[in-house]
């Protein structure tokens, strides 16, 4: 029997029952959209956790507050598009991102998240802890959210918010 064999070290697996979930409360006030989505999607998967597990849904419920303030950065609000299908012959719809952040500022920053989350039943299971509303206020307050600033979402230059 070798040194392996004798060593018999197992990886940690969470079960759905031993999640500990958190509210956190995020504003996205001048802060850039695809940064700020990345980071709300590894909230929502569970990957700042030592216990993160790929096939379970470990991670926090995510508030989202101003989305209203988001801003994109260089030309992506003209040149990205946003595109949808009706599922009928010729139903394909396009859309500069810009405008569908100006229209609904909510949808386009869930949007953002959904694409970055699993495309399974899982993913989105994660994506229904997910409350963006465009404005200050939000229902969730019995929830007790606590304040959460992304590690990697930054403030948007000043000529990038005059570009929107």
């Amino acid at each position: 029997m070798g040194w392996l064999a004798m060593r018999r070290e197992r990886t940690y697996s969470a079960k759905p029952n031993e999640v500990d979930r958190r509210w956190l409360l995020i504003d996205a006030q001048g802060k850039v959209l695809g940064r700020l989505a990345a980071d709300v999607a590894a909230l929502l998967r569970g990957k700042h956790k030592p216990t993160f597990t790929p096939h379970v849904d470990g991670g926090d419920h995510v508030v989202v507050v101003n989305a209203a303030g988001l801003v994109l950065t260089g030309a992506k609000g003209e040149r990205t598009m946003r595109y949808r299908h009706s599922g009928y012959p010729g139903g394909l719809r396009s859309e500069p991102y810009g405008k569908l952040l100006a229209r609904e500022p909510a949808r386009a920053f869930r949007e953002a998240v959904r694409g970055m989350l699993p495309h399974t039943t899982l993913g989105r299971q994660m994506l229904r802890k997910l409350k963006v509303y465009a404005g200050p206020d939000h229902p969730h307050e019995g929830q007790r959210p606590q304040p959460y600033e992304p590690p990697h979402a930054r403030e948007a230059a000043k000529s990038d918010r005059l570009r929107r």
